[in-house]
């Protein structure tokens, strides 16, 4: 009887097993999103600060012109040309500031939807959504980390929305993006395409970094493995990425890669999530 009373049922302790093991990667998917964040936030600042001190300073000489604008217009009267000639030219000035100014501030707006999203609590829900502009949002943060020396090509094809969890597929992309940039050494260029191949949508992030050795190849999807020096890959990245782009969405992953040349991954997602998996 006692024996009875000790014993679990299976399918009991099947599920319980299964909660614990969700929670845990939902942990772990956030903790290393939250690493992610950090390693961005050195770029987004310096691409945040440029164009917020362009403002800064256009502003200053927008006030002394419209200062002096005044002063000159109040002074200027009918037969006073060359005042008026100077204010005109103050004019043109203040309307070339204000063309720098929008696109400094459309700058710093093009990395808030991405932010935005990083930013959100993990999904319970599916939605549909654009995955042109979702890899468009993670463009943004990723160039904040590329500058200048990579540049972005992108060819993003007609696309359905598809049925997925948006912040978890902008966690993909953009750890992808990551990557292939530190696979660049120097000047290089990462390719970004999309295409809709029947009732998937094919997402290709390509590089032309120095590719993967064929003996870390079969292992770059496995938790805990990393080419990258101590202190700077947990290797996690990867292995979340899979599980996001199989288990979460019923999709693959895969990539083609040559030493010297570069590496390309292939993220395939259905159009229609397959519901009857337990996600």
């Amino acid at each position: 009887m006692l024996a009875d009373a000790e014993h679990t049922d299976p399918p009991q302790e099947l599920v319980r097993l299964r909660s614990e093991l969700e929670a845990a990667t939902r942990q772990l998917v956030e903790s290393y999103k939250m690493a992610s964040l950090g390693r961005l936030v050195t770029g987004i600042a310096h691409e945040i600060s440029t164009p917020v001190g362009s403002i800064l300073s256009n502003n200053a000489v927008l006030l002394r012109s419209l200062d002096t604008l005044r002063t000159l217009l109040a002074e200027s009267s009918g037969d006073s040309p060359p005042h008026l000639a100077k204010a005109r030219e103050i004019v043109n000035t203040l309307r070339s500031l204000a063309a720098v100014d929008r696109l400094a501030c459309e700058r710093i707006a093009s990395l808030v939807p991405g932010l935005k999203t990083f930013a959100r609590t993990e999904e319970t829900e599916l939605r549909r959504a654009d995955l042109n502009q979702i890899l468009r949002n993670t463009l943004a943060l990723a160039q904040a980390q590329f500058r200048s020396r990579i540049s972005v090509e992108t060819d993003l094809g007609a696309l359905p929305e598809a049925e997925c969890y948006p912040q978890s597929l902008h966690q993909v992309f953009l750890n992808l993006l990551t990557n292939a940039g530190e696979a660049i050494e120097g000047q290089g260029k990462v390719t970004v395409r999309t295409r809709l191949e029947g009732d998937h949508v094919h997402v290709s992030i390509a590089d032309t970094g120095s590719g993967i050795k064929p003996e870390h190849r079969s292992r770059i999807f496995s938790p805990g493995f990393t080419t990258k020096p101590v202190g700077l890959g947990a290797g996690l990245g990867l292995s979340i990425c899979a599980q996001i782009v199989v288990d979460r969405h019923g999709g693959a992953i895969d990539f083609e890669t040559e030493s010297g040349v570069g590496t390309t991954f292939h993220i395939r997602i259905p159009v229609a999530h397959p519901r009857s998996w337990n996600v």
